[in-house]
C-alpha cells in the first residue's frame, strides 16, 4: 500500500487540497483572500483554492512531524522580511490563518488535539493515503 511518504510532496498537497474542498465544514472564512499569510509576504494569496492548499499542507505536516502547533507551523511558513535598507531578517507566519485551519481540521475530525499539540486522526490519515494512492494509480490492499 502507497503512503504519503512515497510520492512527490507538492502533487500530494494538491491532490489533497481538491478531496478538502468536497469535506464538509471545512469552509474558508470570508477574510482569507484579503489578508497576507505573513509579515514576510508583499502581496494576499493569488490562487483562489489557497486555503485548501493550506489546509493540505497543514494535515500534510501534521502526518509526517506530529504533534504540530500553531508556533511550529509559524515557523514552517515564515520566510525572510525584505526591510529596505536593512538585511533581510526571518519572520515567523501569521497566526491567525494556521489556528483556523487547525481548529476547521479538528471540528471535521481530521486532526485531534492533546495535552502537547495536534496530531493526525485516522480520518486525515486516509485521506492523505488515499490521495497517494491516485497519485500512483494503485489499488488499495
Amino acid at each position: 500500500m502507497v503512503s504519503a511518504y512515497d510520492v512527490n510532496p507538492h502533487q500530494l498537497i494538491r491532490a489533497a487540497a481538491a478531496k478538502l474542498e468536497k469535506v464538509e465544514g471545512l469552509k474558508a472564512p470570508e477574510w482569507v483572500g484579503m489578508v497576507k499569510s505573513g509579515a514576510s509576504r508583499e502581496r494576499l494569496p493569488q490562487d483562489g483554492k489557497f486555503w485548501y492548499m493550506r489546509c493540505a499542507s497543514i494535515l500534510y505536516q501534521a502526518y509526517c512531524h506530529s504533534p504540530v502547533g500553531v508556533s511550529s507551523l509559524q515557523t514552517h511558513y515564515g520566510g525572510r522580511q525584505k526591510r529596505g535598507v536593512a538585511r533581510e531578517r526571518f519572520h515567523r507566519a501569521g497566526g491567525n490563518m494556521i489556528r483556523k485551519a487547525l481548529q476547521a481540521m479538528e471540528k471535521t475530525s481530521l486532526l485531534t488535539k492533546k495535552k502537547v499539540g495536534r496530531y493526525i486522526a485516522p480520518k486525515g490519515q486516509q485521506l492523505l493515503d488515499a490521495a497517494a494512492n491516485e497519485l500512483t494509480g494503485k489499488k488499495k490492499e
